[in-house]
């Protein structure tokens, strides 16, 4: 019994935000995934390269509409995807015989890791999922991935955020680095 009640929540849900808010988060959002899939479609689109990968999507949520949680912060959006785009390549590599196994390895280690090295961004557990379940284009890439698209994709966010969510008096981003 006293485990059900622990599932009927004891605070209640935070406020709306204010359209202005909205806005610069819908900005943000734009900017980055912008940023990130001209360079995918228009640039590299006639090589092997990848950098667009749909943790980013996440990422994004994160990084330009909840720019105050610890989760959104430049450490944990980097160290988050390329910590866990490490293991995702490599629980493929070592365990893609069995899929199954090697998704969860490669979540599940992805989670340990970022509590670990304080760099917990939920978008990396999606980075290294996709790291496994990818096809051909990602697994090619090897341990590439790591580096391009997940590093130097959440820079480019990155910088879109730190420029972005600065513009506006009544945003600041980030609230710590390291």
């Amino acid at each position: 019994m006293n485990y059900l009640r622990k599932m009927t929540g004891f605070t209640k849900s935070p406020p709306r935000v204010g359209t202005t808010e909205i806005l610069w988060s819908w900005i943000g959002a734009f900017l980055g995934i912008s940023a990130v899939a001209f360079l995918h479609y228009e640039i590299l689109n006639e090589t092997d390269l990848v950098m667009i990968i749909g943790s980013f999507g996440a990422s994004a949520v994160l990084i330009y509409g909840a720019i105050k949680s610890p989760l959104a912060q430049p450490r944990n959006l980097i160290g988050g995807h390329v910590l866990s785009a490490v293991i995702g390549v490599a629980s493929y590599q070592f365990l893609g015989a069995h899929m199954w196994i090697a998704a969860s390895v490669a979540v599940a280690t992805a989670i340990a890791l970022m509590h670990t090295t304080k760099t917990l961004h939920p978008p990396g557990g999606a980075t290294a999922l996709i790291a496994v379940i990818g096809g051909p284009e990602i697994h090619d890439l090897g341990y590439l991935y790591a580096l391009m698209p997940a590093g130097l994709g959440a820079i480019i966010m990155l910088v879109v955020a730190l420029l972005v969510n600065n513009i506006p008096r009544t945003r600041r981003y980030p609230e710590f680095w390291f």
